[in-house]
């Protein structure tokens, strides 16, 4: 790994630790880390190199008292955009979160405070999302009189249903707590930091060999796209070749040795 993983940004903080893992901050904490097109282009270029350049995971997390309070209103209401403006817009979001998604790197979402509109796209296109006490999820479009550009309708349908989702941003209602943890919005929630139970599993999942994460990271999202009879011939040749990788090896006799730490319930 080299320095220039982590030049070269100016709303983005990133700080990579010796094991691999980059804390990716948004830090525009006076907006509420709101997404303007400047960020979008800087998530764009880090996570399509990261994997390249030997980022092993990444904790995602906003500056400030919130992670993401969606897209940037005021500089879209001053840009007065056209139609094909916005679009082109919109599609440079979904390049951001797709390099995201698909790129094979594990993303821990730390989330506090707001986690809206556009921020909850973001948050959806991580891996894991890990919320504390003061996180809460919303889908204002509907009151703002604009529609999700970023992907709740592919990424947030998943994790909570179409309908559940439909009525978020209808109604503008408000998700935190336990009661968004158990809807899906994060599966972990914290008493505690999110940042610090978020860097707990970055620095755990790190540990796994990189091509096992990759594959973990990047082809069951690519299934999920595809028929099951297609899904099941590429889960069998992704398989066929991390499960062969001569890194295991080493994972696999301490197995057979019973030198492995076992897999036990929870205490």
């Amino acid at each position: 790994m080299t320095q220039d993983v982590t030049s070269g940004y100016t709303n983005l903080d990133l700080d990579l630790r010796d094991n691999g893992v980059c804390i990716v901050t948004l830090n525009r904490p006076t907006k509420r880390n709101a997404l303007d097109v400047a960020t979008i282009e800087e998530l764009v270029t880090f996570f399509s190199t990261a994997h390249r350049k030997g980022v092993r995971a990444v904790v995602l997390t906003g500056a400030g008292d919130h992670f993401c309070a969606g897209l940037d209103l005021v500089e879209h209401w001053k840009a007065d955009r056209s139609a094909d403006d916005f679009m082109h817009v919109c599609l440079r979001w979904h390049e951001a979160f797709n390099k995201m998604e698909y790129g094979g790197v594990p993303i821990i979402a730390a989330l506090q405070g707001a986690v809206v509109g556009g921020g909850l796209e973001l948050a959806s296109a991580a891996h894991i999302r890990v919320m504390d006490q003061s996180t809460y999820f919303a889908l204002p479009e509907g009151q703002r009189g604009i529609f999700t550009g970023g992907g709740a309708t592919i990424r947030v349908s998943d994790m909570i249903g179409k309908y559940r989702m439909i009525d978020m941003i209808l109604t503008g209602r408000v998700y935190q707590g336990q009661e968004a943890a158990d809807l899906g919005l994060a599966q972990y929630i914290t008493e505690g930091s999110s940042f610090d139970m978020a860097m707990e599993l970055a620095n755990k999942i790190a540990s796994n060999l990189p091509l096992t994460n990759f594959a973990i990271c990047s082809a069951i999202s690519h299934m999920q796209n595809m028929s099951g009879l297609d899904a099941a011939y590429a889960e069998a040749y992704v398989g066929g070749i991390v499960n062969t990788q001569p890194a295991a090896r080493e994972r696999l006799e301490a197995f057979a040795n019973k030198t492995a730490a076992r897999v036990r319930p929870n205490s």
